[in-house]
């Protein structure tokens, strides 16, 4: 009787592909454990089937395309954690003073944010989110900037980075990230290499890095990293966080606010 070890790379494939699809995530090392086959060789399997469109890559393995794209869409995103995003929404919005420039991203509990900043005065913000420009139309006090770039449709926001050098004359005093994930060595993380290449050079350009996630990102990674925790002043997140975790990353210096 044949086992996995024996397979043709077309079959193994074809195999990979139906773990993908019936598991919802898989990893490089569990592959290459099953497959009886390097690393390397699992890698090429995974780029060929990203390549026909039936898989996304991940940091270390991969996911359905369905499922990620479900991760991009910022209608689905909305309706997981309100309460959490509502919360963490108010306490970062506590944040922010007369006279700020801040950033906010594309994520949905920057929207969230957006949303507690109707009432302010003197307020620039800065963002890539179309969204959240949105949402601020009916905030006579807030100055809203848009640094240009291509519409990305599942998340509603502007990518590409040929406008950012416009922001360069802003002094932005705090930038709000949401993310895909954050573990402790690939720091925050993004589905979309796109909007990632967007977020970590605004990053560099805040005086101070908050980021927004709630419990469910907490040790989770995604497809690219846009910031390491050294670049984290404050994380802003839900009562429900690991602990464990929690405790690591104030090790390390970073700000844990529980909402």
């Amino acid at each position: 009787m044949r086992t996995t070890h024996d397979l043709y790379m077309e079959e193994r494939r074809h195999e990979i592909l139906r773990r993908v699809q019936d598991h919802g995530r898989v990893s490089v090392s569990d592959l290459s454990q099953t497959f009886g086959v390097s690393e390397v060789t699992v890698r090429a399997d995974l780029h060929a089937l990203t390549e026909k469109g039936l898989i996304v890559r991940t940091h270390g393995g991969a996911v359905p395309a369905s499922e990620a794209l479900q991760d991009m869409a910022l209608a689905n995103r909305e309706r997981l954690q309100i309460s959490e995003k509502g919360q963490i929404g108010q306490a970062s919005a506590a944040l922010v003073e007369r006279g700020d420039a801040i950033y906010l991203d594309s994520s949905s509990t920057a929207l969230a944010i957006a949303r507690y900043l109707k009432g302010y005065h003197q307020v620039t913000v800065i963002t890539t989110s179309i969204a959240v420009a949105q949402a601020l139309l009916d905030a006579p006090g807030v100055t809203v900037v848009m640094p240009g770039g291509t519409i990305q449709r599942d998340t509603a926001s502007l990518i590409g980075t040929d406008g950012l050098a416009n922001l360069e004359r802003f002094h932005i005093q705090k930038g709000f990230f949401g993310a895909h994930g954050l573990a402790i060595l690939e720091g925050l993380t993004d589905i979309s290499a796109d909007v990632a290449n967007v977020k970590r050079p605004m990053v560099a350009m805040c005086r101070q890095v908050v980021a927004v996630v709630d419990a469910t990102k907490w040790n989770r990674v995604g497809l690219a990293s846009f910031a390491d925790l050294t670049d984290i002043d404050c994380i802003i997140t839900d009562a429900h966080a690991p602990s464990g975790l929690v405790e690591q990353v104030q090790a390390l210096g970073v700000d844990v606010v529980l909402v």
